[in-house]
C-alpha cells in the first residue's frame, strides 16, 4: 500500500469515525442537560468538514507534475492545513462564547448516564489520535497530522467535560455551571492546538530547514555511490509527502564531463532507491580540486 492510500484509508476512517460520535454527542449532550457535550458534538461536528478538507488535499497534493505544476501539487497539503485550522478556532470561538453566555444562566444538573458516554468517547478519540498520528508519520503528511490532532483536542475536551459533570454531579445545585467551566477550557485547548497544527505548515511553505536528519541521511547513502567522494551544500524542502532535494556532490577532477553525468544519475537512482519519500534530486557536480 501506497503513502498516499495509507493517508486516505485513515482520512475515510476519521470521516466515519466523527459522524457517528457528533451525533451521539448530540443527542447525549441534549437529552442529558450537559453543554459541555453539545461543545464536544460541535467540535466533531466541524471535524467531518476539516477531515473531508484533508482527503481533498492528500488526493490533490498527489497528482503528478503538469505543465503548469513542474513540482508537482505537494503545497497544496499545508494549505488544506490552514482551512482545518480555520475549522478549529471556529468551533473553539463558537464553544467558547456560548459557554461564557451559559454560565450565567441557570439550566438543570446533567444526567449521570452521561459520564459513561463520555468514558466511551475519551477512549475512542485517543485511539483515533493515535491511529491518524502513526499514519502521518509513516506517510510525512502535516494535513494528516493536523486530522489527528483533531482528534486529541477531542478527546481532552471530552476529558474536561467528564470531569465538570462529575463536578455538578457531586456538589449538587448551584454547582450545574462546572459544566460550562469545563466547555471554556476545552475551547480553549482548542485554541492551543490550533497553532501547534499551524506552525509546521507555515514552515512547509516557508522551506523553513527542519530536516537535518534527512540530510544526514542523504549524505550517508551518497558516499555508497562509487566516485562520490563526498557532498558539500544539501538543501531539502517538503511538497505534500515528498521531499525536494539540491544536493552538491563532489568526485575527481579528472573524470570526463560524461562520466560526472553518468555519476549524478547513478546517484539520484540510489538515493530514491534507498530513501523512497524523496522526490526530484537535482544534483550539482563539484571538482574535488575545486575545494
Amino acid at each position: 500500500m501506497t503513502n498516499e492510500q495509507k493517508a486516505i484509508k485513515a482520512t475515510y476512517f476519521s470521516i466515519a469515525g466523527n459522524t457517528c460520535l457528533a451525533l451521539i454527542k448530540g443527542f447525549a449532550g441534549f437529552f442529558g442537560n450537559s453543554y459541555a457535550l453539545i461543545a464536544d458534538a460541535i467540535e466533531s461536528t466541524t471535524d467531518i468538514f476539516s477531515s473531508f478538507l484533508v482527503l481533498f488535499g492528500i488526493k490533490y497534493s498527489n497528482k503528478p507534475a503538469d505543465e503548469n505544476h513542474p513540482y508537482g501539487h505537494g503545497r497544496a497539503e499545508p494549505l488544506i492545513t490552514f482551512l482545518v485550522v480555520g475549522f478549529l478556532i471556529t468551533s473553539a470561538t463558537i464553544i467558547g462564547y456560548e459557554s461564557i453566555a451559559n454560565i450565567n444562566t441557570s439550566h438543570d444538573l446533567p444526567k449521570s448516564w452521561t459520564l459513561y458516554i463520555l468514558g466511551a468517547i475519551i477512549i475512542w478519540k485517543e485511539y483515533s489520535f493515535r491511529l491518524l498520528m502513526k499514519r502521518s508519520k509513516q506517510t510525512k503528511s502535516t494535513s494528516l497530522a493536523a486530522d489527528a490532532w483533531h482528534h486529541r483536542s477531542d478527546a481532552v475536551t471530552s476529558v474536561a467535560a467528564f470531569i465538570g459533570i462529575s463536578f455538578a454531579l457531586c456538589m449538587g445545585k448551584g454547582y450545574e455551571s462546572a459544566d460550562d467551566w469545563a466547555a471554556l477550557f476545552a475551547a480553549c485547548f482548542i485554541l492551543y492546538n490550533s497553532y501547534k497544527i499551524f506552525r509546521p505548515a507555515l514552515g512547509e511553505i516557508m522551506d523553513e530547514n527542519l530536516n537535518d536528519d534527512l540530510v544526514e541521511e542523504i549524505r550517508i547513502v551518497a558516499l555508497k555511490v562509487p566516485g562520490i567522494l563526498g557532498t558539500e551544500k544539501c538543501y531539502i524542502r517538503k511538497a505534500g509527502m515528498r521531499y525536494y532535494v539540491d544536493l552538491h556532490a563532489i568526485v575527481s577532477a579528472k573524470i570526463s564531463v560524461k562520466e560526472g553525468h553518468d555519476l549524478s544519475h547513478r546517484l539520484q537512482d540510489k538515493l530514491k532507491e534507498e530513501i523512497p519519500q524523496l522526490g526530484n534530486v537535482l544534483i550539482h557536480i563539484e571538482p574535488d580540486d575545486y575545494h
